[in-house]
């Protein structure tokens, strides 16, 4: 999209006259544009920049983003699926390993084992305790035997994994990221197509035809999850997969 407008760019007209989209975006955030500002535009000073006008609060902030980042999103990936998981994905089946590795995971590994715990937990709760999101308050009959002092201890299940229980933990993962996507794609697109611009115009159109087919498969999904729970709707047999025959990883 930037390429695009950067080759339908008229540098004697401006830029409101365009059309253009990111490439005044670009131009406020005056990364590329400082070394220009210093030596013609009257120095680097700007009265309107963050830590007092000078370079300290764009450090300041991009030490926060690097830190923040670094301490607790990047190392998860070791925590993350396999080989052999990551490469059949598409079937979820990585779920019952990788649901057994973030409920163990739990506070030890400081804001990483946070973040894991608060992304990982959902999944046996969706399976144990109902479709919800709010697991951590969640007090009830046939959840509190499962934890242990790091959350949920899947290994105090008395009997496996179910396949059905496989199903609707993944019917419920996909469908509520597809709602969330469509809803995104409304937001961002709905003043993009307000004014007439043809290339704005396609661009919104477009996003917004993607945003209605992941409303599509969130509908979609979430009746295949609420059919699975229902136990009238028993999908695609799993028994076989080879997850169910892997070492768990803890």
């Amino acid at each position: 999209m930037n390429l695009f407008e950067v080759a339908h760019f008229v540098p004697e007209k401006p830029m409101y006259e365009q059309g253009l989209i990111l490439l005044p975006h670009l131009a406020t955030l005056g990364a590329f544009l400082l070394v220009f500002k210093a030596l013609y535009f009257g120095g680097v000073y700007d009265t309107w920049a963050p830590g007092g006008g000078d370079f300290r609060g764009y450090i300041l902030v991009s030490l926060l983003v690097v830190l923040s980042g670094s301490i607790t999103a990047y190392p998860s990936e070791f925590y993350g699926p396999t080989g052999p998981e990551a490469s059949q994905a598409q079937a979820f089946t990585f779920l019952v390993r990788d649901q057994r590795l973030g409920a163990n995971v739990g506070s030890a590994q400081g804001p990483t084992g946070l973040g894991k715990y608060l992304m990982r937990s959902p999944t046996g709760e969706v399976i144990f305790g109902g479709e919800t999101m709010r697991f951590w308050d969640l007090r009830a009959p046939w959840l509190e035997p499962l934890r242990g002092p790091n959350g949920l201890d899947l290994s105090r299940l008395k009997k496996d994994i179910q396949p059905w229980q496989e199903r609707r933990s993944a019917e419920y993962m996909t469908h509520a990221p597809l709602g969330s996507l469509n809803s995104v794609g409304g937001v961002a697109t709905e003043i993009n197509a307000v004014n007439y611009v043809s290339p704005r115009s396609w661009l919104a159109t477009s996003h917004f035809v993607l945003g209605f087919f992941f409303f599509v498969g969130h509908l979609w999904h979430a009746g295949r999850a609420r059919a699975a729970a229902a136990g009238f709707e028993k999908g695609i047999d799993r028994d076989f997969e080879p997850v169910l025959s892997m070492t768990p990883l803890n």
